[in-house]
């Protein structure tokens, strides 16, 4: 490394280069991954996130909505995560209106751009499940 490099940019080459070595990562996928993850049921989700065992607590449909806003708030950078939050929020119980709401409110805080973004991202899951009933 020289002076005059930016000792990022060098530290993002080496990672780039160590990841183009590990085996079948030109195959690799967000789309692929994402088909790997499953879908967590509705009454998992009350069980581990919701309020079956915090019965005064957020339930497992609100805390998906909450997650989407935040994820929203990021500016919609995580597609995969974003997808799977539309995807168990729906599972969760979660109306399309539901999440376009949350996403929509998320334009006064996270602006135009992040809220655009995300409103594409789940408007993709959404027509899918739509297609699924």
């Amino acid at each position: 490394m020289t002076d005059s490099q930016n000792p990022f940019e060098e530290m993002m080459r080496q990672m780039q280069d160590m990841a183009k070595a590990f085996p079948a990562m030109d195959a690799f996928s967000p789309k692929g991954f994402e088909a790997m993850m499953g879908k967590m049921p509705k009454d998992m989700m009350e069980t581990f996130f919701g309020n079956t065992m915090n019965p005064n607590g957020l339930d497992a449909k609100t805390r998906m909505l909450l997650t989407i806003s935040g994820l929203t708030m990021q500016g919609a950078q995580n597609d995969v995560a974003l997808r799977q939050a539309v995807i168990h929020a729906v599972e969760a119980g979660a109306h399309k209106q539901q999440v376009i709401e949350t996403i929509g409110q998320m334009a006064v805080f996270a602006g135009i751009p992040a809220m655009t973004r995300a409103m594409e991202i789940a408007q993709g899951v959404l027509d899918d499940k739509e297609g699924d009933a």
